[in-house]
């Protein structure tokens, strides 16, 4: 949803600098990997030991630069269902870092208890339904539909968790965490029921009927 209305925005901000990039020979895929060992390095370098002002600064700087790829590609023409692949699969990656270093950090840090349990139970839940959000779009793709549609891409989920571990960073309680966590889980889950009845619709439904 954010993701969505902030396209435009990130293409007015960055589209001189990824010209820039372009003259002196970087390529698209390459910043794709780049802001995946980026994200990878900053969420496992710090979450865990609870570093929770550092790590969403750090992290939402590389999620800035992680838009670069796509602007990049389509200024210098370059973009194919390849840098397309590799891009959904490296967030994959970095997606499964940040929360299953929540995760670690929970297992580590919290006092043994219902919270504990529930935020580690919660973290790990968000790698499944987070990563479940994409697949489904990138099947129904598969089998000739269309679901580019919910409430929690990517970007949103990224900006929910950022939200909850700076809170903690900045002294709030420890449930803030677990709060957002579970919103992103809540979330990531509708999506995908959402894109769920969207294909239902598409491949059962009166329009999908072929008549003689």
């Amino acid at each position: 949803m954010l993701g969505q209305h902030g396209r435009g925005i990130t293409r007015a901000l960055f589209t001189a600098p990824a010209r820039g990039l372009a003259r002196i020979g970087v390529t698209p895929n390459m910043l794709t990997v780049a802001g995946t060992v980026a994200t990878i390095a900053v969420a496992v370098l710090t979450l865990p030991q609870g570093r929770f002002v550092l790590g969403p600064v750090l992290l939402a700087l590389v999620l800035i630069g992680d838009s670069f790829d796509g602007i990049l590609a389509r200024l210098t023409g370059t973009s194919s269902p390849f840098g397309a692949f590799l891009d959904s699969t490296m967030d994959r990656l970095a997606d499964g870092a940040v929360f299953g270093s929540l995760a670690v950090w929970a297992a580590l840090h919290l006092q043994a208890g219902p919270l504990r349990t529930w935020t580690v139970a919660i973290a790990v839940a968000t790698v499944v339904l987070a990563a479940a959000v994409p697949y489904a779009r990138a099947r129904a793709e598969s089998v000739g539909a269309s679901a580019a549609v919910g409430i929690a891409e990517r970007t949103d989920r990224l900006i929910v968790t950022a939200v909850g571990v700076l809170a903690v960073g900045l002294g709030a309680p420890a449930w803030v965490l677990t709060a957002a966590l579970a919103l992103v889980a809540v979330g990531s889950l509708i999506t995908v029921m959402q894109r769920v009845t969207t294909v239902h619709q598409q491949l059962t439904g009166p329009a999908a009927v072929t008549h003689p």
